[in-house]
């Protein structure tokens, strides 16, 4: 994730890469972010890692992220940004110096190919200024909508856990596409350019108005036709309640593990 973060906050022409620096354990890591032109370091050494930093973005797993913050010594006057799954502002501002500006952050996967969902809530401290960098600054890596802390658990069982949501959905009509006698490779590129296309009408980005997808799906159904012989199936098998069980699920479970 940290590697698709300085991808796009450089290519948004946001933030210069000479700019970044970065500390990663993993070799093959501070390879690819040094070919990014990023200065990445191996240990975490304040005066180089975070030191003269504005923004510094904790990519790391939550059971890192205390020892790691006591480590760095962030800077009263340094915008603290978690991308650590699960842990809450109020967590973090305990381990910090007091005011200290926090922002929670909870992108997925698909910011790897600039195409992200991420939701952000703020800290107690951070800043409505704060609160802009980081919607720039995400939305260089696909779409940053902000939400209330008491709504990220609901986040990541949507949009965090979604991608995985969607690649069973793609592959099983790609099975589908197969068992109607497609050959492999073409029904998995046209599920996944189905999949593409239809999320682009939903956001309906050159009217800046999202479109109601259950109006694109009914514009697609004609009476008797083959579409709705097949949504008729989805229905009687449960799809649509499924899909809600399985974010409502895993909506609780990230709760559990906060």
């Amino acid at each position: 994730m940290a590697e698709a973060l300085i991808r796009g906050f450089a290519a948004s022409g946001l933030v210069d890469t000479d700019s970044m620096s970065a500390a990663d354990l993993s070799s093959k890591r501070r390879k690819a972010m040094g070919e990014m032109g990023v200065h990445a370091q191996k240990t975490l050494e304040p005066e180089t890692a975070v030191g003269s930093a504005d923004v510094v973005v904790l990519a790391v797993k939550p059971q890192d992220v205390h020892a790691i913050l006591e480590r760095i010594e962030l800077q009263k006057d340094q915008l603290l940004v978690s991308v650590a799954a699960g842990l809450t502002c109020e967590s973090l501002e305990k381990t910090l110096p007091p005011n200290s500006r926090v922002i929670r952050v909870m992108p997925n996967t698909p910011a790897l190919v600039g195409a992200g969902a991420t939701a952000y809530c703020l800290g107690t401290h951070a800043t409505e200024e704060d609160g802009d960098v980081v919607q720039k600054l995400f939305s260089s890596i696909g779409c940053a909508i902000q939400v209330k802390e008491s709504h990220m658990d609901a986040v990541t069982g949507l949009s965090g856990s979604g991608p995985a949501y969607c690649f069973l959905v793609l592959e099983a009509m790609a099975d589908g596409g197969v068992l109607a006698g497609l050959p492999r490779e073409t029904a998995t590129k046209l599920a996944a350019q189905t999949m593409l296309g239809a999320a682009k009408m939903v956001l309906n980005e050159d009217e800046e108005e999202l479109m109601h997808p259950g109006v694109l799906k009914d514009a697609v159904a004609s009476p008797g036709g083959t579409t709705i012989t097949g949504l008729h199936v989805l229905e009687c098998e449960g799809v649509r309640s499924a899909f809600q069980k399985a974010v409502a699920a895993a909506s609780r479970r990230s709760k559990e593990l906060s």
